[in-house]
């Protein structure tokens, strides 16, 4: 074990499968001209639906285990020294002939992504077979997070081996193309978070207003997901359960938006944590869009600030002032 994570004996951890990549992001200073170059500034970073998740929980203080594919090359040292202190990557399998994957993202001069370019092939090799090697892990987690970067039958195996050992479950889709990956039967899952564009597209409807939103809650619960949170940027976020309880939380206002790179995930890793903590209802919500807030207002895809302390204190400073 190379790591003072890799080093604790992870008795319960929650267990991250899917995406670790390289994040290049490019800032345009102007107005976006197509066929034409345009001038931009550029960094690079690590990210991954799934490790991005996987290192706020690590922050938060969670035992995390990253299971991923990945290529023999810099952009896995890259993606390996920076993640190594915030989960255990030794269960990451190397692939030769293929890349490590990367996310490419233009964001305009006010920070709003414009075009994302994703190079994700080697996440086809996350196969049933491949977490099967991994069975004991499996069945130590306290909870499972799969992202749709997996191929379909990869959810699907997941589906039915969390149902068998009774272990939680959460489903976090990528992108709208890869919603056909996702089944028709969600019995197994304890958490769905998706966002408006991903349920137009696994639906087939067209969500115009607060009306078409909250239906398309229902749809999903009708297909078995226990808890379900459908997202839509600035608009906030539409939660219904299976008890048939439907709420709409409005987003917190960002007067400054610096990067919205990543702030899906740590929605995402707010709502798991504070689930994990066996928060209220209305706590694991509002713990998503803060740390989604926070994390819009750096320029970091997952706030270098964020730990178990800075959460709490986050989350008291919000419910003082009445954000929500």
């Amino acid at each position: 074990m190379s790591n003072a994570v890799n080093q604790k004996e992870l008795t319960s951890p929650v267990v991250c499968i899917g995406g670790a990549n390289v994040d290049k992001k490019l800032y345009i200073k102007n107005e976006i001209v197509n066929k034409t170059s345009n001038p931009v500034t550029s960094s690079k970073s690590v990210g991954g639906v799934a490790r991005n998740i996987a290192e706020n929980l690590g922050r938060l203080g969670e035992d995390v285990i990253l299971l991923s594919t990945r290529g023999y090359d810099s952009d896995w040292l890259d993606i390996e020294q920076l993640s190594s202190p915030f989960m255990n990557v030794d269960y990451v399998h190397d692939l030769e002939n293929f890349a490590t994957g990367s996310y490419t993202a233009v964001l305009d001069k006010n920070g709003d992504l414009s075009i994302a370019l994703a190079d994700m092939d080697i996440f086809d090799h996350m196969t049933p077979e491949l977490l099967l090697k991994n069975t004991d892990i499996l069945l130590k987690a306290k909870c499972i997070v799969v992202d749709l970067n997996c191929p379909s039958e990869t959810i699907d195996f997941l589906c039915t081996f969390t149902t068998e050992h009774d272990i939680p479950f959460v489903i976090i889709p990528v992108s709208s193309p890869k919603m056909n990956r996702l089944s028709n039967t969600l019995n197994a899952v304890n958490w769905l978070i998706v966002n408006k564009d991903e349920t137009e597209n696994f639906m087939n409807i067209e969500i115009k207003d607060k009306r078409d939103w909250k239906n398309s809650v229902k749809k999903w619960l009708d297909l078995g997901v226990k808890q379900v949170i459908v997202t839509n940027g600035s608009a906030g976020v539409m939660t219904g359960t299976t008890n048939g309880e439907i709420h709409y939380f409005p987003a917190i206002e960002t007067p400054r938006v610096v990067d919205v790179t990543g702030a899906g995930d740590s929605f995402c890793a707010g709502v798991i944590y504070a689930w994990l903590q066996e928060q209220p209802f209305d706590f694991i919500i509002k713990s998503g869009l803060m740390n989604a807030h926070k994390t819009i207002m750096s320029k970091d895809t997952v706030r270098q600030k964020l730990s178990e302390d800075q959460f709490y204190s986050d989350m008291e400073a919000f419910s003082n002032e009445a954000i929500y």
